[in-house]
């Protein structure tokens, strides 16, 4: 505590190596929310498989809509981990320009990284925060937040989702219940070996894929 209550003004590179800590630790807390939405998709993929065997084709489909949420979250949660390391590695470039200039210096890549930050609601309370020291501390200009971001992935489900629960159901249910991925269909003038060796890519994709989400569900 400084005279008169006031507290001390942490210098530039403190507030850095704060911010790098903090950045570690939410990093940790969206690898753990990871593996808790994995383990309630197990969860929900063996309801569905129990569905199946009743031939309960609605349950199975209502289930199916809660695996492609579950799996868009990690997808979302994997993205918003990437661009946690990003802002990490502008913090090392700041460190680096602090040496040199003495301050730190406004930066659009770590200003475009925390808006897409303070939308993930795992995360979002710390990143405001430090959105605003980053703001007190020069970094960021003023953000305005767009709080009908979080209203567009229950929206999506509903519009768009429809041909990933079909896939899921295909997937879970060994081809009972959904429908298979579509197979591309060639043009007239494309040689029919070309649209064989397609199809073969395509099938080793599907395969790949399914391959990673097994390691995935496994890890």
């Amino acid at each position: 505590m400084g005279l008169f209550g006031q507290s001390k003004q942490k210098n530039p590179q403190e507030m850095v190596k704060e911010w790098n800590a903090k950045l570690r630790k939410e990093g940790y807390a969206l690898d753990r929310q990871i593996r808790s939405i994995k383990r309630e998709e197990d969860k929900i993929k063996k309801s569905l498989k129990e569905a199946a065997k009743k031939n309960d084709k609605q349950v199975c489909s209502i289930l199916a809509k809660e695996v492609v949420r579950s799996r868009r979250a990690v997808n979302r949660i994997y993205a918003s981990k990437a661009t946690l390391s990003s802002v990490q590695l502008q913090m090392a470039q700041q460190m680096a320009t602090l040496k040199v200039s003495g301050s730190l210096q406004k930066s659009t890549e770590v200003m475009a990284a925390m808006q897409k930050l303070v939308k993930l609601p795992e995360i979002s309370n710390t990143m405001r925060e430090m959105s605003r020291e980053m703001t007190k501390a020069g970094i960021l200009e003023e953000m305005i937040e767009e709080t009908m971001e979080s209203l567009e992935d229950s929206e999506e489900i509903e519009e768009e989702a429809q041909g990933e629960v079909d896939k899921v159901l295909w997937e879970l249910t060994d081809g009972k219940l959904g429908e298979a991925p579509a197979v591309p269909i060639s043009t007239p003038n494309e040689p029919a070996a070309s649209t064989a060796v397609q199809d073969d890519e395509d099938e080793e994709e599907e395969l790949e894929d399914m391959k990673s989400r097994l390691e995935a569900l496994r890890s």
